[in-house]
């Protein structure tokens, strides 16, 4: 590997209020591995915008000649559920390292296809929530040994959105042809925290519910009809034998919002805490303990970006570690960034709790 950096071309980095724009392109601002080099969208004047807007030269229209461009190493797709197959599939076919976001198929078939397709490619899922530094020092605590045999643990988490009211722009999420529901982005995210902490979920059960089957359009006025969950109450138990109960709470006003991790051993305890209204993905998290631990890490990434939305503070922290993760494989040759095998068994794990709620029945043999 050269001493140069390793070069990224963001697909979907719109310059307004894009997620691309709120988290990956302050992430990778202060990676002293990586250079954003190139963004994509659909439309020239968007991609035109972007460039401008994020100081970058080179930019396309058209998100695959962006994959053809032989000058970048990673290709990042930040663009709705139901188009990431074929964009991933054509990074992955020209021999890129891929970062998607998750879920990382619009359902699972796709899912499976794009894992098989990956090989020994680097490829990193966009399940952050799991890098943040305290969760990281969190799930040392607990194999440490230090709070004793866990006892039990108890997850609260939050999410503003998926409740009465939404705007046009994000009514897609309602619908569950978009692939990212209730169930794949807040429960999701939030399981896949449970399982950096405490080890992979063997069995689970649930009980979900569709609170707001109608929701209000605030731009428009207009009534919309929502197609998914929008809450969970989960019972899980990991493969140490640690029993998990967790609640998912939607539509959540801003001053309720909040993560809450509780982790008993016969020995100690811990919690992990967020305020973040997007959810445990998003925001910085604290960590407390009855038992000494090293003091977790600073990000990479400060979580402040002056040009977003201040709606959006703290969200390039997770996003940061993870692209450092996946540069540090990709110089080293490793491969311990959670790719799209990881994304695979998130999206099972979604599966075997919806089929929980469906059928009344626990789902075991997870592992």
């Amino acid at each position: 590997m050269s001493d140069r950096k390793l070069r990224v071309g963001i697909i979907g980095a719109d310059a307004s209020a894009s997620w691309a724009g709120a988290a990956h392109i302050p992430a990778l601002r202060t990676q002293p591995l990586l250079e954003l080099a190139a963004v994509a969208t659909r439309r020239e004047a968007s991609a035109k915008a972007a460039a401008e807007a994020f100081g970058i030269a080179r930019w396309y229209a058209d998100p695959y000649a962006l994959i053809a461009d032989d000058s970048l190493d990673i290709v990042t797709v930040a663009v709705k559920v139901p188009a990431h197959r074929a964009l991933v599939l054509a990074a992955l076919k020209a021999g890129k390292a891929v970062y998607s976001e998750s879920p990382l198929g619009a359902n699972l078939a796709e899912t499976e296809e794009m894992a098989g397709a990956a090989g020994s490619l680097h490829t990193a899922i966009g399940l952050q929530g799991r890098h943040n530094p305290s969760v990281r020092r969190a799930a040392e605590l607990v194999a440490s040994g230090r709070l004793g045999q866990i006892l039990s643990a108890r997850v609260t988490a939050t999410t503003f959105g998926y409740g009465p009211q939404t705007t046009s722009a994000y009514d897609y999420f309602n619908k569950s042809a978009s692939g990212a529901s209730f169930m794949t982005i807040t429960v999701g995210h939030v399981l896949d925290v449970i399982e950096t902490v405490l080890g992979d979920i063997v069995e689970v059960d649930a009980r979900t519910a569709l609170l707001w089957p109608e929701i209000e359009v605030v731009d428009t006025g207009e009534t919309s009809f929502r197609e998914v969950c929008d809450h969970a109450d989960i019972i899980a138990t990991t493969a140490r034998g640690a029993t998990v109960s967790a609640q998912v709470l939607a539509g959540v006003p801003p001053e309720q919002a909040g993560f809450r991790f509780e982790v008993r051993g016969a020995d100690g305890w811990l919690t992990l805490t967020g305020d973040h209204l997007a959810g445990v993905q998003v925001g910085d998290l604290t960590l407390s303990a009855s038992v000494p631990f090293e003091a977790p890490e600073a990000p990479v990434a400060s979580g402040v970006e002056p040009t977003a939305a201040a709606f959006w503070t703290g969200a390039s922290i997770n996003v940061g570690e993870l692209y450092a993760s996946l540069a540090r494989d990709i110089v080293t040759g490793s491969h311990t960034t959670p790719g799209f095998q990881h994304a695979l068994r998130n999206s099972r794990l979604v599966a075997a709790v919806e089929r929980a709620a469906q059928t009344g029945e626990r789902q075991r043999n997870l592992a």
